[in-house]
């Protein structure tokens, strides 16, 4: 957590926007994750024996299931897990590093690349961490690499430049901040953000908080996301809470940007809209893999 970094915050509004980047603001989770991501886990964990299996449990940790938009290191232990439990990959004998050491490093709190790798010079012969970050390296690699040309949702500017004439507004994403401030500039709406944290300066709940002792009120701050872990960061802060979601982005913009920010300004946001949109939020993500419900 990097308290100082918020210490040059200045708030300007009574109101304040915190909003996702990846999968939000951009369309490229599927992108990023069967391209970039997806592809790295088969290489640097050597899983091309077993590529179909990798590819379904990376895809549902990472997009289909409600730990989508979760920390790349705690979605990997996920991975991992689910993979060592199929009997596909039993049947195969591929080889599973033992992940003890990578839950215990996540533990310590600061599950980044950066921390990784400083990690890894006391701790240089752990091989579970040297193929996570392994793994980190090259999904940033094929990332800088494919990752290109992805276009905010039509409705994002529009809905951005409304809430500018009232509110304050900070990028909050797990995403390296060097990657979000290149993204945000290249289609011109940086401009509209006050503050951008990437996943160097905390957790989604840690910069919420951080922010909100800025003497915001809880009922005029907005959480914009599309994954659970949004959700969470939100609730955690007890700030309200606008799902995009995952499969309707663009509708989910749109209702926003029609009804949303006036449901916001005028304080009609918190209770039955609320509830309504996180009702439906929550049916779209599944708590199950699929391969599981198809053996009963």
């Amino acid at each position: 957590m990097n308290k100082k970094f918020f210490e040059k915050f200045e708030k300007k509004h009574k109101w304040l926007v915190c909003i996702d980047s990846d999968g939000c603001v951009f369309d490229t989770m599927e992108l990023k994750h069967k391209e970039c991501f997806t592809p790295a886990f088969i290489k640097c964990f050597r899983l091309q024996s077993v590529s179909k299996y990798a590819r379904e449990v990376s895809e549902y940790v990472y997009l289909y299931s409600k730990t989508r938009g979760t920390n790349r290191f705690l979605a990997l232990v996920k991975m991992l897990q689910l993979l060592k439990k199929r009997e596909e990959v039993k049947r195969r004998n591929v080889y599973i590093p033992d992940i003890e050491p990578l839950i215990k490093w996540i533990e310590l709190g600061n599950p980044t690349s950066q921390g990784l790798k400083l990690y890894l010079e006391k701790h240089p012969d752990i091989e579970v961490l040297i193929m996570a970050y392994d793994y980190s390296l090259t999904v940033n690699c094929y990332v800088d690499e494919i990752a290109h040309g992805v276009q905010p949702f039509y409705y994002v500017p529009l809905t951005l430049g409304a809430f500018k004439e009232f509110a304050d507004i900070a990028v909050i994403s797990a995403t390296p901040t060097e990657t979000i401030i290149k993204e945000w500039q290249t289609y011109d709406i940086a401009k509209y953000a006050d503050i951008i944290c990437g996943q160097e300066f905390g957790t989604k709940t840690e910069c919420i908080s951080e922010l909100k002792a800025k003497s915001y009120e809880s009922n005029n701050i907005l959480m914009i996301g599309d994954a659970p872990g949004d959700y969470k960061a939100a609730k955690d802060n007890n700030v309200l809470f606008a799902p995009i979601n995952p499969g309707d982005e663009e509708n989910s913009w749109e209702r926003l940007y029609r009804e949303g920010i006036d449901a916001f300004l005028n304080g009609k946001y918190q209770g039955d809209y609320e509830n309504r949109l996180v009702a439906e939020f929550d049916l779209l993500l599944s708590s199950e893999p699929p391969w599981a419900r198809f053996k009963k």
